[in-house]
């Protein structure tokens, strides 16, 4: 299956973080927490090699805990400061806040030795679509800065926004790249909407999506959300959730969209429970 969706504007935002680079002290990456891997844009690694880095895996309420901690340990391990965030949720500002504020002490003790006592440190908040960025920042403002939604592609220039602690932060549009070599990491995207849904066949996606479901162990989470049986086949579940759900078309014919919308939707407000859909051990190339 190929899925590749990179639009113009990502083009340019590449050439916007590279012009504004120079201008930036450190650099806050948002990832999502259910796939760290694959919400990781690889360009940047190379693009922001110069810089301190502080990893955000945003929406780890939605992630598996104990595979939360499997991959702050790893982030760390690559020498990067990393926080578990949750965007919505306003009590966990002072963590995030707490993250950038020791991120970014090098830097300030730095300025102090020159005699530098009040100087702006300059953050850009970076990440590929629908990681929850655009929340994240309105938090950090307290105010509403920054564009939100929950598809992808929502915030499209960029923006300097003044925050708390002597930090001007500059907002970039998500950006994806321009090809996805792994299928495996394409359909995360998918799952996750990182990947806008209309630029897919859904239904071919949620079939997918129980196919990893299975291999992960976890859809007895399907199975209990819709109180239905498995069946033989992948195919079964999606099936006898239309069966149970009164998705037909024609009273006989399966709408498979209307049951891939229900599926998609539950699983990323996530209804069916917390789930993460990669392990470190699964990558031992490194990122």
């Amino acid at each position: 299956m190929n899925i590749n969706w990179y639009p113009g504007h990502m083009k340019k935002t590449k050439d916007l973080l590279q012009e504004n680079l120079k201008l930036v002290n450190i650099v806050i990456e948002v990832i999502d927490a259910r796939i760290p891997i694959s919400s990781k844009n690889p360009d940047f690694d190379n693009l922001f090699r110069d810089k301190k880095r502080l990893i955000v895996l945003n929406k780890y309420d939605l992630a598996d805990p104990n595979l939360n901690k499997a991959w702050e340990a790893y982030y760390k391990s690559k020498g990067w400061a990393v926080v578990l965030y949750n965007s919505t949720n306003n009590k966990e500002l002072r963590k995030l806040d707490n993250a950038i504020a020791e991120a970014s002490k090098e830097i300030v003790e730095r300025y102090k030795k020159r005699g530098l006592l009040n100087r702006t440190i300059k953050a850009m908040i970076v990440g590929i679509p629908n990681v929850g960025k655009s929340t994240l920042i309105n938090s950090l403002a307290k105010r509403k800065s920054a564009k939100t939604g929950n598809m992808p592609g929502v915030t499209k220039g960029k923006q300097w926004i003044r925050l708390t602690g002597n930090i001007d932060l500059l907002d970039t549009p998500g950006i994806l790249w321009p090809k996805f070599d792994d299928d495996k990491l394409a359909l995360n995207l998918a799952f996750t909407g990182a990947i806008k849904d209309e630029v897919i066949i859904l239904e071919e996606i949620s079939l997918k999506f129980v196919e990893k479901m299975i291999e992960l162990n976890k859809v007895d989470a399907i199975l209990e959300k819709y109180d239905i049986e498995q069946g033989e086949k992948p195919l079964d579940i999606l099936d006898n959730i239309a069966y149970k759900k009164g998705f037909l078309l024609n009273k006989t014919e399966i709408d498979y969209l209307r049951v891939a919308n229900l599926l998609f939707n539950d699983f990323r407000n996530g209804k069916l429970g917390n789930i993460t859909l990669e392990k470190p051990e699964d990558y031992h190339s490194g990122v």
